[in-house]
């Protein structure tokens, strides 16, 4: 492995000890040296952050080696760096990138020899997206922590600063320097099929303490935190993902609602702001996604918001962005707009070339690409990347998913589950009372590396609580058939409990609960994703929000449920009645305790 200073050599030898101060700038004067000796095609390349196929920088799988060579024309990370000189590799589940957390740090390794080994390397800022709770790319043996808006039911910055500190040391024990994380949109729309749980909250406030309590965790860990996605993708019935959003906010709500998140973070001197691509049309009628206007980045963003970090787009492979103009357009215009990092284009040869092609055309100024990647060495430095770009595979046992952060995140859980319905009271249960347990319901793709299914984890949970609990299936839609059959098994219990995932109006999970509910068992329903189930929940005596279904939030529940807990969350976000959301049915703040 380079030592220190042959790292320092490969950097075209600036200087012989790149200072590393605790600033943002870390040093301009070396770091624009630097940069005065990189050709055109490797400051082109510092902008891009790329996907990549295989658990290994050199030698994939060969089924990734294809999907590398079909889609880049090479097959390794390694032939990736040397042909686009990239500053960024994020990390995926689906791409293979996290196995477990020794390859995720041997990955790590090989993309950062692999870059420096380069004329004039540099080092790889690698990302990824681990929030917690609903999305979390890095699954066990890591730990895994409660999501966003199971940490606005806690209420606790502490618990907020604790998860980014412990969260971000275990990443960065495997390499991963740059974090999409917090979520910083504060979600007033219970129909938003996108941010829901992925939000502390509704209260801008509030959310705007837990953001800004998370990066600094983040900061303490040495991991740049990601506040996303500016301006604000909270009021959304559409996915940008799939579609273009239209938040139709006027000036005066947006900043009052949307703004003070973003405020904060950058009050926190957070690493990195995602933008969204969405449209604010009382921020800029021109028609563009945020991530593409100008207006939105430089004018308010950078100048009204002072900002002078980093600014990254949500993937340019997303159909929000993609709507309007060409895949060798956007990631132009992002630039023209004043983002710095182009994350994940669908083609990263149309769009590294047509970067390449605008500067060279006089399109885009040098100056403005200067300026981009100044800022990208700078957090580069910040990090401490020009000094220590590896990772010991020693560190990797020492800090990630040790007993002490496992437990940790068990303690964060716990001062997470909402009480929203006791008639009765029906809970707490007693194994003396209710001893046979069946435990029904949704079934969602459990979160990366969980143990799943839900109902399983939480029957187990239950059973080591002292019930006999029983796990049944029904699924996110059950059918006639499961629904029968869930009522016949409910037949031999004490009380069923039930899972429910993102009700709608005309889900068939509303008819296996009144089913269930009918058999006149009593019937616990946990809302496993988001608290808004409860509004179509009439006939249930007790309901719990868990907030996600991860092993941690289950677990929680499970004690919970068992009165081996006190239920200490509260709701982030008020919950409307079911046929006129206008009327709160649970406000802000609400939750019942034993």
């Amino acid at each position: 492995m380079p030592s220190r200073r042959t790292v320092l050599a490969a950097t075209a030898g600036v200087t012989a000890a790149l200072a590393v101060g605790g600033t943002a700038h870390a040093d301009d004067r070396r770091l624009r040296a630097l940069l005065s000796l990189m050709t055109l095609e490797e400051k082109v390349g510092q902008v891009f952050v790329s996907r990549v196929h295989g658990h290994s920088a050199t030698a994939p799988d060969q089924a990734d080696a294809d999907a590398n060579l079909a889609q880049f024309g090479v097959r390794t990370a390694a032939e990736l760096l040397a042909r686009y000189r990239l500053g960024g590799i994020i990390y995926f589940t689906w791409a293979h990138n996290t196995r477990d957390p020794q390859q995720i740090a041997a990955l790590s390794d090989g993309i950062q020899r692999a870059s420096l080994r380069q004329p004039r390397g540099l080092p790889v800022l690698i990302s990824t997206d681990q929030e917690h709770g609903a999305v979390c790319r890095v699954g066990r043996p890591a730990t895994l922590f409660p999501g966003a808006m199971a940490i606005g039911a806690g209420g606790s910055s502490a618990d907020a600063r604790t998860l980014g500190r412990l969260a971000g040391r275990e990443l960065r024990a495997m390499g991963v320097r740059q974090n999409y994380s917090p979520v910083a949109d504060v979600n007033v729309n219970p129909a938003n099929p996108v941010i829901g749980v992925r939000s502390f909250g509704a209260d801008p406030q509030a959310v705007a303490g837990l953001v800004a309590a998370e990066i600094e965790g983040y900061r303490a860990a040495g991991v740049a935190a990601t506040a996303k996605h500016f301006p604000g993708h909270g009021d959304t019935a559409v996915d940008s993902h799939y579609g273009f959003p239209v938040i139709t906010h006027t000036r005066e709500v947006w900043e009052a609602l949307d703004a003070a998140p973003f405020r904060a973070a950058i009050a926190a001197d957070v690493d990195s702001l995602m933008t969204a691509h969405i449209l604010v049309p009382s921020l800029d009628d021109s028609g563009d996604p945020a991530t593409l206007s100008r207006t939105v980045v430089t004018g308010i963003l950078r100048e009204q918001l002072g900002y002078d970090g980093v600014v990254v787009t949500d993937a340019l492979d997303m159909a929000g962005v993609r709507t309007k103009y060409g895949d060798d357009r956007v990631p132009v215009l992002a630039l023209k707009a004043g983002v710095d990092q182009l994350l994940n284009p669908p083609e990263l040869d149309v769009a590294w070339n047509a970067v390449l092609k605008a500067v060279q055309d006089g399109e885009l100024g040098e100056q403005r690409l200067d300026e981009a990647v100044l800022r990208i060495l700078r957090l580069k430095a910040r990090l401490g990347l020009f000094d220590e770009p590896y990772v010991s595979q020693d560190e990797v046992g020492r800090t990630v998913g040790t007993p002490a952060h496992l437990a940790t995140a068990e303690q964060l859980a716990a001062r997470t589950t909402t009480l929203l319905v006791n008639e009765g009271p029906l809970l707490p249960l007693s194994p003396r009372t209710h001893h046979r347990l069946l435990v029904v319901g949704a079934d969602p793709v459990s979160p990366t590396g969980t143990t799943g299914p839900p109902t399983g984890v939480l029957a187990a949970a239950l059973t080591e609580l002292g019930f006999r609990a029983t796990a049944r299936s029904t699924g996110t839609d059950p059918s006639a058939e499961a629904i029968t059959q869930a009522v016949t098994a409910a037949e031999a219990a004490d009380a069923v409990v039930i899972t429910t995932y993102n009700l709608t109006a005309a889900s068939a999970q509303r008819t296996l609960v009144e089913r269930l509910s009918a058999t006149g068992r009593p019937v616990v329903a946990v809302a496993i994703r988001n608290p808004y189930d409860v509004a179509r929940l009439p006939s249930v005596k007790a309901c719990l929000a868990a907030y996600s279904w991860t092993d941690v939030e289950l677990r929680a529940a499970a004690r919970v449920i068992a009165g081996k807990a006190d239920p200490l969350g509260r709701l982030p976000v008020p919950v409307g009645r079911a046929d006129d959301p206008a009327q709160v049915l649970y406000p802000i703040g609400h939750g019942l305790s034993y």
